[in-house]
């Protein structure tokens, strides 16, 4: 039996590469993920709400008007020069409408604030987008190791075949035990396919999140899992502010100061706004040298712009309402993210400790005992097949935790550090 006895399956070196796949860092993934369409979408819309800043900060366009009267149809207008003798009053008028009530501030404080808000959002898009790209990192990473785990188990399933073919032959095996091990053989190619299927998927969709086209031999991800520790004391600790630093409450935040300052505008409106101007006049046989003022002020009522008003007050009140669904969703996915976090970090140190040293040990165990005669084909499968269901649990754990405290650093982090 001496020939059966094949070395634990033990999870392989991150190290190992395709001869044509392309190194890539968590750090490369978090850079790429800066010029997705998403984010530089959020960036244009920051532009447009910064030029509107400069479209509201604006009075209102002086008016220039020119015009002739005085034409006498019945008896005409006399013969000679038309600029200098005919008897038409020529005039060239300048009319100025002034803002009252404080409206050109106000909407440019709606504009700026909307604006502000602008920003916020491109910031919550460049974090959604980052967490996204990171999470889709560790799952490649994940997948990674998931092959190459499954393809060091498949070598020794195809040993423990070719050896359980020599001792069929020499009469020392049974047919059925040498069928089972073909059959474990066949079980870990199948599975080898399906895990280099969701790598596969797994690169494309970091594809999606970061831009970056998959090469022709895949990606070869570059990284190692973050320890188990986790100080979520502090976390806990720093949630309420953490809160108030989210983007997308600050944007909601923003636009109720965006809202208020409309409303307050709206409600300006009530203020008239006359519009003062002068013209020259020339009007040969009169006088060449005439100078005309006027003022004019629009008879609105005071309760014209009710509808403006209404629908300002009903947005403002409706921006508080998004404000605080804003509030409560920050602390809720905080919250469920520091206990997610804590949860897998104690759960990756149990598999780190515990169990999966110990199903190690036991598939070694077995090896050794099998080796010897002392253990039977069914027990040596069985503890194989343990090995291998720790090792790709113990895999996903480590992906759970990473991801966890992969969204918990950019969450926290200040937007010039991400």
């Amino acid at each position: 039996m001496a020939a059966d006895a094949v070395t634990a399956p033990a999870a392989p070196p991150l190290s190992m590469t395709a001869p044509a796949s392309s190194v890539l860092s968590l750090q490369q993934v978090l850079q790429a993920a800066r010029q997705s369409p998403d984010v530089l979408a959020a960036q244009r819309a920051l532009n447009a709400a910064r030029a509107d800043v400069l479209s509201a900060n604006r009075a209102p366009a002086p008016t220039l008007s020119a015009g002739i009267s005085s034409i006498d149809l019945q008896n005409g207008n006399g013969s000679g020069s038309f600029w200098s003798e005919k008897r038409i009053d020529k005039s060239l008028g300048l009319d100025w409408t002034w803002e009252r009530g404080n409206k050109r501030a106000l909407r440019t404080e709606t504009a700026e604030r909307s604006a502000k808000a602008a920003q916020a959002d491109s910031q919550d898009a460049l974090l959604m987008q980052q967490i996204g790209a990171q999470a889709a990192f560790y799952d490649l990473l994940a997948a990674q190791q998931r092959l190459q785990a499954v393809q060091a188990i498949g070598q020794s399933a195809a040993q423990l075949a070719r050896s359980a073919q020599l001792r069929l032959k020499a009469g020392d095996l049974s047919a059925q035990d040498a069928a089972r091990t073909q059959i474990e053989a066949e079980r870990a190619r199948a599975d080898e396919q399906s895990a280099m299927l969701d790598r596969q998927q797994a690169a494309w969709s970091l594809s999606q999140w970061t831009g970056l086209p998959v090469p022709a031999g895949g990606w070869q991800v570059q990284g190692e899992w973050p320890a188990s520790t986790a100080d979520t004391a502090q976390a806990d600790a720093l949630l309420e502010t953490l809160v108030e630093q989210r983007p997308d409450v600050i944007a909601a935040r923003e636009r109720v100061a965006a809202a208020q300052a409309a409303l307050q505008s709206a409600q300006a409106m009530r203020q008239a706004d006359p519009s003062v101007g002068t013209s020259f006049d020339h009007f040969p046989g009169t006088s060449t040298r005439l100078l005309a003022l006027r003022i004019s002020v629009p008879l609105n009522g005071w309760d014209r712009f009710d509808g403006e008003i209404a629908r300002a007050l009903a947005q403002e009140e409706q921006s508080r309402d998004l404000l605080q669904k804003t509030l409560l969703q920050a602390r809720a996915d905080l919250g469920a993210l520091v206990q997610a976090w804590q949860a897998s970090a104690q759960r990756l140190k149990i598999f780190e400790d515990n169990i999966l040293p110990q199903a190690t040990q036991v598939a070694a165990q077995a090896e050794t005992a099998y080796s010897k005669g002392g253990l039977t084909l069914t027990d040596l499968l069985d503890a194989r097949r343990t090995l291998k269901t720790t090792q790709l649990d113990a895999l996903a754990v480590r992906n759970a935790h990473a991801k966890a405290l992969g969204t918990w650093q950019l969450r926290s982090a200040a937007p010039g550090a991400r």
